[in-house]
């Protein structure tokens, strides 16, 4: 199969395309042919090796955790009933930039009718991470809600979602194309974070979603009124938010840190792709790479080119 390898260390272009073997599904365990991949910003840090990320990969490595797909084969245990299905899944951790991944059967799901394949891979990380913050924070009708990043794969997201709880949204993102995004996913205002000034001009909020970190973070934490909720999904900064527990004790705002056992971030990933099915929720794709330039998807990440997901397509010989 063709997959895409990473062999050291670096920036986008150790990404290099080659051949791999062919994975056989063991005892519990199914074989998907992938359709599309779902690239992640966290992976950007892993394969340059540096950055915060939360696992390190051991090259030679098939980076990538996250695939959409039809189940072609299953190993001994697996209920052959799944052959032909469409299902999203986690790799565990590595596996999925190639066109076939075998993965524990037990962690698929399978695609409501009416989803697209690739709308499903776009929600696996996003939908479960956005679903996550808003169950922490709570946002309530009335409320002023600001969601940094908002024309990202999880801050287009939160927007919906607060929207559907009844807040009014503020979407806070970087130049002007991404706040024009973040109004048409449903954001009542857009400030630009580039421009001096613009957290005088989002006004004082009720809740931030924090997903950019560092300076930005800390000039969102300083909108909140008492009583307000901080919580962090993302750090397109570089750096955390390190905002003082104390300073936040003092002005009666919490630093809301989500916490979720293995059975509850499924559910937030089935709720995710239950509303998308039901028309509710829609992820934004805004970039599409093919498998062989995994390279070029990393790149426009980092670079900040992107607005909403990346994905990999892969193709196969027909």
């Amino acid at each position: 199969m063709r997959a895409v390898w990473l062999r050291e260390f670096g920036g986008p272009e150790v990404l290099v395309p080659g051949d791999a073997e062919d994975p056989v599904p063991g005892e519990g365990r199914a074989l998907v042919d992938v359709a599309f991949v779902n690239i992640t910003f966290v992976e950007t840090q892993m394969r340059s090796g540096t950055g915060p990320a939360p696992v390190r990969l051991e090259p030679p490595v098939i980076p990538g955790n996250g695939v959409g797909g039809v189940v072609s084969a299953v190993g001994a245990g697996v209920d052959e009933g799944l052959v032909g299905r469409r299902v999203v899944t986690s790799t565990g951790g590595s596996g999925a930039y190639a066109e076939k991944v075998a993965v524990d059967a037990g962690g698929l799901f399978e695609v409501p009718d009416g989803l697209a394949l690739d709308d499903a891979v776009a929600l696996l990380a996003d939908g479960r991470t956005a679903t996550m913050m808003v169950t922490a924070a709570r946002p309530r009708e009335g409320e002023r809600v600001l969601v940094e990043a908002a024309a990202g794969g999880v801050g287009s997201l939160l927007v919906q979602l607060a929207k559907a709880a009844g807040a009014t949204v503020v979407a806070a993102a970087g130049g002007a194309r991404k706040t024009e995004v973040a109004m048409r996913v449903g954001a009542d205002e857009a400030v630009d974070y580039g421009e001096p000034g613009w957290a005088r001009k989002a006004g004082k909020v009720d809740v931030v979603f924090d997903g950019v970190g560092g300076e930005v973070a800390r000039e969102a934490f300083g909108l909140l009124r008492d009583g307000g909720r901080m919580v962090s999904f993302g750090l397109a900064s570089g750096e955390w938010a390190d905002v003082p527990e104390e300073e936040a004790r003092e002005r009666g705002v919490t630093l809301v840190r989500p916490q979720a056992t293995p059975e509850q971030l499924r559910e937030y990933t089935a709720s995710a792709l239950a509303e998308a099915a039901a028309g509710r929720l829609k992820p934004l794709i805004g970039q599409r790479f093919p498998l062989d330039d995994a390279a070029g998807a990393h790149a426009a990440i980092q670079e900040r080119r992107t607005i909403g997901k990346t994905l990999l397509e892969v193709s196969r010989p027909s």
